[in-house]
């Protein structure tokens, strides 16, 4: 189901596609959201492909028909030859011009959407939507945490030359991640105060949906000795902050923020919304069963577990789909010619 696992090797390695390209095109569809983009990377790196990334900005009105409508003639580029052997996408916004691109390559290509499409199971070839969606079908595939680009390799990597932005920050190290941060029974700055008055090294990221006010707070705690906040400024931590993380604390209101802290090892404390949507719930009770997180209240607690991370598992799938679907245009191509 997941574990950390390593990087499997390209497709063209595994020896599963026969007559298949030396090494199959990939297409990336991106919505300009970096949530999004961290999952199609992930899948993409998993694969050992290197994506040609097509970014899409459909217009209002198009924008608000997605996923139902036409993509937007701007975004023409996105579904426009020479078609790829596999697309990836998400994000609701690319929908539109993944269908499109599937239906200008004579049905060529490949198509992968990441998440829960409202447009249903013929929105794409292989669907990938984690498992507190509850989406189900032949062409789904529910891991129990969304892709990302944590891997063993990139966090050695991080540790072995951490950011000197955190080098220098006393351990233990606590990072914490914050999402939109609204709703929960805890200041962010009070915590981080507190973990600072009690000899930690505190770093913390925010992110687009964080309230100004609320990054404003956090950053003003992290200005004392011990602490610091990235403001975006120069090259972002993220992965230096993980790596070097002795704890990691993080808003659960981040369904990827959560799932790559998950793949680190360390124990991550979770803190919950006040109000919490039934599919958060379901997640976050999911990785709590398997062991990687706790709900934080208050205390910290000390324990251990295997890292979770399901992409290698996704990319494993869209292999097995992709030598299948290549199998089925294959048997197609020799009953037309006989």
């Amino acid at each position: 189901m997941a574990g950390s696992g390593s990087r499997p090797p390209p497709l063209a390695a595994t020896g599963k596609v026969e007559a298949a390209p030396a090494q199959p095109t990939l297409r990336i569809l991106a919505d300009g959201r970096a949530g999004h983009e961290a999952q199609t990377l992930g899948v993409a790196e998993a694969l050992g492909l290197t994506p040609d990334i097509r970014r899409i900005a459909p217009r209002w009105l198009y924008e608000l028909v997605a996923p139902f409508g036409p993509p937007d003639p701007l975004d023409a580029q996105a579904y426009a030859p020479p078609y790829p052997d596999i697309a990836i996408a998400a994000g609701r916004r690319t929908i539109p011009a993944l269908r499109r691109l599937k239906r200008c390559s004579g049905g060529r290509t490949f198509t992968v959407y990441l998440n829960a499409p409202a447009s249903g199971l013929k929105t794409a070839d292989l669907i990938v939507a984690p498992r507190h969606d509850r989406l189900t079908g032949p062409n789904v595939v529910a891991p129990i945490t969304p892709p990302n680009r944590i891997t063993p390799e990139r966090l050695a990597a991080a540790r072995a030359a951490p950011d000197p932005r955190i080098a220098g920050l006393p351990r233990p190290r606590v990072a914490m991640l914050v999402g939109s941060a609204e709703g929960l029974l805890y200041d962010l700055d009070f915590i981080a105060s507190t973990l600072l008055d009690a000899g930690y090294g505190v770093m913390a990221t925010a992110s687009r949906r964080t309230p100004p006010e609320i990054a404003a707070a956090l950053r003003q705690a992290l200005s004392a000795p011990g602490g610091w906040f990235w403001d975006g400024e120069g090259a972002n931590p993220y992965f230096s902050m993980l790596a070097n993380a002795d704890r990691i604390v993080v808003t659960g209101d981040s369904v990827n923020m959560v799932g790559e802290a998950a793949a680190t090892g360390v124990p991550v404390h979770v803190l919950e919304p006040f109000v919490i949507r039934r599919k958060i719930k379901a997640y976050l009770a999911a990785l709590e069963g398997a062991g990687a997180i706790r709900i934080w209240r208050g205390p910290f607690e000390d324990w251990t577990y295997k890292p979770i991370n399901s992409t290698p598992m996704i990319a494993r799938r869209i292999e097995k789909d992709y030598a299948a679907f290549l199998a089925k245009q294959r048997s197609c191509g020799a009953a037309h010619n006989r």
